[in-house]
């Protein structure tokens, strides 16, 4: 069955309740029809690490959550997505623990890239790794295996630990590709609808390359998946912060994208009362994508905005953020920051709290989204208008993602989704999720830059947004069932 042109909710399997029940229970009660789409639960699998994104299998659910009878049970009644982190694995996987016994002599060896793998002497250049693209200070770890002592190092692309949690895998690699086909087997197995591939950019490592979206090589490595995945019966995502460009020519391609870029230009907009660069993008980009605002980490600035904003723009827009409460994700690569020094990844905060906690201007980013041509996703915290959670950066140790990331009790739950915010962006989820004309085709109209018109059209059924940027405020006028002309403010 193709993919539902209807809103997705992203959530951690234990952020709405505590576990995959509670999930299911929030699901029905509350969301069965504003997230028609289906839900994204993000790595619900072991971990060692990252909040599941360091997982140890795939073919276990972490028995705190539940079990795969809680996936199937929730796959019963809404289309589920789950991660496959398809560049990495947990050191403290079986896979790798093995490797640290056995060194090379170990049956999973050929399932990490050892530096020698890549450069043959084991001694990369340091002009090579200043170009990589980078996530950590050096993509490198080393280790040393029990039984004789030799030290390996190992390619590890994230982490923030010295050695990395997070260790990479040899794509060229048979026993790596049998490994992900045992997986996304096991995925189809227990009701599973699609799967994101994360950070899949990473996967092909190359001398004298960036070793991040490496083309062609990274077509290649995509053909090969995504057969493997049709036979399955699996959707597949993938994700890229890349260049817009890059991300374009995978669409090109016929692949799901992520729009990254809207995140920014939406509240750009609403923050400075200008439409001309977000019409501009609603004008250019590919359909065939998923639309979001906000995520587990945050709101994308470089390389996704690279060439469509202006760097004191970019500046000015980060400075308001700060000042709402956001803290910041920076670029490694020195080589890859702005030769001005402005090096901002990700600006990590609660959408609601970058608008200034304004419901109508949240109400009117999310019409925004709901009508740009592509599957909406809204994540749990922006579901329930959530504020920065600045106690649960302290609890997470520091790390700066946790602003974003607060777990709901069921009370908690219950007492957001009573209040007028949330009420009102369930009634606009559930319009988007029933009304015909979000099957057919999308305009941009014409409007002044302190305004936004959008429109679909499908047979008898139309709908337009009008949105006011100078107050926030966004009516929808549609066709009724009886072919009256309804207002609807938002």
């Amino acid at each position: 069955m193709p993919i539902k042109n209807q809103i997705q909710l992203i959530t951690y399997p234990d952020s709405l309740g505590g576990d995959l029940r509670a999930l299911r229970h929030v699901l029905d009660k509350y969301l069965a029809g504003a997230c028609g789409g289906g839900v994204h639960i993000l790595p619900p699998f072991p971990s060692s690490g990252d909040r599941g994104f360091a997982p140890l299998t795939y073919l276990e659910i972490e028995p705190k959550f539940g079990s795969w009878d809680d996936i199937r049970r929730i796959g019963e009644r809404f289309d589920v997505m789950l991660d496959l982190m398809v560049n990495h694995i947990s050191r403290h996987s079986a896979y790798f623990q093995d490797f640290l016994k056995h060194g090379r002599g170990s049956e999973y060896a050929d399932l990490f890239i050892t530096v020698d793998k890549v450069w043959p002497d084991g001694d990369p250049p340091q002009e090579e790794v200043q170009g990589i693209f980078l996530r950590r200070v050096e993509p490198f770890s080393t280790f040393e295996i029990h039984h004789t002592g030799e030290v390996e190092r190992v390619w590890t692309t994230f982490g923030r630990e010295t050695p990395s949690e997070q260790i990479d895998l040899d794509m060229k690699s048979p026993a790596a590709r049998q490994l992900l086909e045992d997986f996304l087997v096991s995925f189809s197995k227990h009701k599973v609808k699609m799967v994101r591939l994360d950070a899949v950019g990473y996967v092909v490592k190359k001398p004298g390359t960036t070793c991040f979206f490496v083309e062609p090589e990274i077509y290649d490595y995509m053909e090969w998946i995504s057969n493997l995945a049709r036979s399955l019966g699996l959707e597949l995502l993938p994700e890229v912060h890349a260049h817009h460009s890059a991300q374009y020519r995978l669409a090109e391609r016929g692949y799901w994208i992520y729009d990254f870029i809207l995140p920014y230009l939406v509240l750009d907009a609403l923050l400075y009362k200008r439409s001309q660069k977000l019409k501009k993008h609603l004008l250019e980009r590919p359909a065939k994508q998923f639309t979001m605002l906000d995520c587990h980490d945050g709101i994308p600035v470089k390389p996704d905005l690279d060439d469509l904003v202006e760097i004191d723009e970019a500046r000015q827009l980060v400075e308001v953020c700060l000042e709402r409460g956001a803290n910041l994700s920076r670029i490694f690569s020195t080589t890859h920051r702005d030769p001005s020094g402005f090096d901002v990844h990700q600006i990590r905060i609660s959408y609601y709290s970058a608008l200034g906690c304004d419901d109508d201007a949240y109400l009117a980013a999310r019409a925004i989204q709901f009508f740009a041509p592509g599957v909406p996703q809204v994540y749990y915290v922006g579901l329930l208008a959530g504020v920065n959670d600045v106690e649960g950066v302290r609890l997470a140790g520091g790390d700066g993602r946790a602003i974003n990331r607060h777990n709901y009790t069921l009370p908690e739950i219950d007492e957001a989704v009573q209040t007028p915010v949330v009420q009102r962006l369930i009634r606009l989820m559930l319009f988007r999720n029933s009304y015909s004309a979000f099957d057919g085709s999308f305009q941009v109209l014409q409007s002044d830059d302190n305004g936004l018109r959008l429109s679909w059209q499908k047979a008898e059924k139309t709908c337009s947004l009008h949105v006011d940027l100078e107050t926030g405020r966004s009516v929808i006028v549609y066709v009724d069932d009886a072919g009256e002309s309804v207002e609807y403010c938002v």
